[in-house]
């Protein structure tokens, strides 16, 4: 199990991107990936799935205006706030979390 502040800054990983979609994230990923295994696998995850949340959006932005677009906006949105929620409750367990859906860039 991971310690404390490890776990800890794997659920800020997620917290500070309700804030700073990019830059908070990023900073402390880049800060402690070496230090932790824990905090580098979140680091990761959190990227890959904005990364991912970006190309979806994108896509149904584009197939907004066959206004099909416009439901799926809705749903990507109200999703990626619930994953991160679970996905910053499962670091704070110590839990290592997947997001569904999520492309594998790094």
């Amino acid at each position: 199990m991971p310690e404390q502040d490890e776990r800890t800054m794997a659920m800020l990983i997620y917290l500070t991107s309700f804030l700073t979609t990019l830059v908070g994230p990023l900073l402390i990923w880049l800060l402690k990936k070496d230090e932790s295994a824990f905090v580098d696998h979140h680091g990761r995850e959190y990227l890959n799935f904005l990364i991912s949340i970006t190309i979806y959006l994108i896509i149904s932005g584009l197939l907004a205006l066959v206004l099909i677009g416009i439901l799926l906006l809705i749903v990507i949105g109200i999703g990626a706030f619930i994953l991160t929620i679970i996905a910053a409750v499962k670091a704070y367990n110590g839990e290592y979390y997947r997001f569904p859906f999520t492309i594998r860039f790094l």
